[in-house]
């Protein structure tokens, strides 16, 4: 069986300013990913969806990102869910505005 690999959409990403630059910041992007409340993000994003995580994730790879934006939404209506992210945001750098 022949299986295809999810077209990435970095080129999509690298279009948006925020993602770019997030992109670029190789040492943010690094401690962004090891921090606790990204850790904490995908826990509750597994307990939500479970299996359909990964399915979500391989969506969004290829450029449809209803099902992750969905468990992101779900993820968000709940207080923990919503800090969790919050904090999260407080830690990318901020862009100057032009």
């Amino acid at each position: 069986m022949d299986m295809e690999l999810p077209q990435s959409n970095l080129d999509e990403l690298m279009k948006d300013p925020k993602a770019a630059a997030l992109l670029k910041n190789t040492q943010v992007l690094k401690s962004l990913l090891n921090a606790p409340d990204t850790q904490r993000l995908m826990q509750l994003l597994s307990q939500k969806a479970g299996d359909g995580l990964k399915s979500a994730a391989a969506d969004a790879a290829r450029g449809d990102t209803r099902a992750l934006t969905g468990l992101v939404d779900q993820i968000m209506r709940s207080q923990e869910g919503a800090q969790v992210i919050q904090r999260i945001q407080q830690t990318i750098p901020k862009q100057p505005r032009k």
